[in-house]
C-alpha cells in the first residue's frame, strides 16, 4: 500500500514536470526562425569588372553594355578621355535561380567571350544559416583579330580560359564584401608573361542611400607580367533606376573581360592613369520567378 501511495504521488509530481519541459522544449524550437536565404550582397552580377556572388533569376536575361574611355590625363584636347572609347556588350541569361550563361564581345582586341557561373552555397540566416556565398565562374574567350604573326595564329592560339572562386558576405544592409581568387590561362601570352597567371581579387559594396552604393573592385596578379602590366583597380558608384543597375567608375583597366582586365591592365591608379566608364545593365523577365 505505502509503495501505492509513493508511486502516486511521483507521478503527480513528475508527470505535469515532464509536460511543462515538452512544452518549453517545443516554444524553444518555435522561436527558431526559418531559413531564409540572403540576397543583395550586390545589386549586380558584376561588381564593377568581376563577376560578384550575385545570380540572375530563372528566366532572367541581363542585356549589358559595358563603356570605358581612356585616360582622363589626356586633357581637354582628347575631352579627357572620352574622345576615346572601348566597348563591351553582353547577354546573360539565368538557367535557374544558380546557374547563369553569358556571351559577351569586346571592341579591344575583337574578342568573343563565354562564360558560366555556378552558386554552391547560398548565405542565408535562421534554422540552417549558411555565413557565406560560394559561387564558381568558368569562361573562355577568343580574339577575332586577324593575325600579324608569321605563321599566322590560329582560332586555339588566340584563345584565353579562366576559372575563378567567389566567396562572399553581406554583412549588413549596408555593406559587403568578397574575395576573388582566379586563374587565367592565355595559349599564346604577350611576350615576357607567363602562359598561367594567378590573381588575388577583392570587391565591396557600401549602401550610402536607398538607390545608391560605392563599389570597388581589385586583383593582384601572381607570377610573371610584361613589365607594362599593372594590378586592375576600380571604385564607382551603383545607381539602381527601376530595372537598370547604372555604375559609374573610375578604372586603371581598359579590358572589360578577364583576361584583358587581369593580365593587361597598363597604368597606375595612383600615379594618375585614371579612365573613366560605365555598366548599363538592363533586365528582362523572360520567364516564370520562384523565390531564390
Amino acid at each position: 500500500m505505502t509503495k501505492i501511495i509513493i508511486a502516486a504521488f511521483l507521478y503527480c509530481i513528475l508527470f505535469p514536470t515532464a509536460i511543462q519541459a515538452q512544452s518549453m522544449l517545443k516554444d524553444v524550437e518555435d522561436s527558431v526562425p526559418p531559413t531564409q536565404k540572403v540576397t543583395g550582397a550586390f545589386k549586380s552580377t558584376r561588381v564593377i569588372n568581376a563577376h560578384s556572388i550575385e545570380m540572375l533569376h530563372k528566366g532572367d536575361l541581363d542585356f549589358r553594355i559595358m563603356h570605358r574611355f581612356e585616360r582622363v590625363s589626356l586633357g581637354v584636347n582628347q575631352l579627357y578621355g572620352l574622345d576615346i572609347a572601348y566597348m563591351r556588350i553582353s547577354f546573360d541569361y539565368g538557367i535557374s535561380n544558380n546557374t547563369t550563361i553569358g556571351f559577351g564581345r569586346s571592341v579591344l582586341q575583337k574578342e568573343l567571350d563565354l562564360f558560366l557561373k555556378t552558386r554552391i552555397i547560398q548565405q542565408s540566416t535562421g534554422e540552417n544559416a549558411m555565413p557565406f556565398s560560394l559561387v564558381i565562374a568558368a569562361g573562355g574567350l577568343v580574339s577575332t583579330q586577324p593575325s600579324v604573326d608569321s605563321p599566322k595564329l590560329g582560332f586555339a592560339d588566340k584563345s584565353s580560359y579562366y576559372l575563378q572562386l567567389i566567396a562572399g558576405r553581406k554583412f549588413s544592409t549596408a555593406f559587403s564584401f568578397q574575395i576573388s581568387p582566379i586563374i587565367v590561362h592565355t595559349v599564346t601570352p604577350i611576350a615576357g608573361s607567363d602562359q598561367t597567371i594567378f590573381a588575388m581579387g577583392g570587391g565591396a559594396r557600401l549602401k550610402v542611400s536607398k538607390r545608391m552604393a560605392i563599389t570597388m573592385d581589385y586583383h593582384h596578379p601572381f607570377g610573371r607580367l610584361n613589365a607594362v602590366y599593372t594590378d586592375p583597380l576600380s571604385m564607382g558608384v551603383d545607381i539602381e533606376t527601376g530595372g537598370h543597375v547604372f555604375q559609374l567608375q573610375f578604372s586603371n583597366a581598359i579590358g572589360m573581360n578577364e583576361r584583358a582586365y587581369i593580365t593587361q591592365t597598363t597604368g597606375s591608379f595612383f600615379k594618375g592613369d585614371i579612365r573613366f566608364g560605365f555598366n548599363l545593365s538592363r533586365i528582362f523577365k523572360a520567364g516564370k520567378h520562384k523565390s531564390r
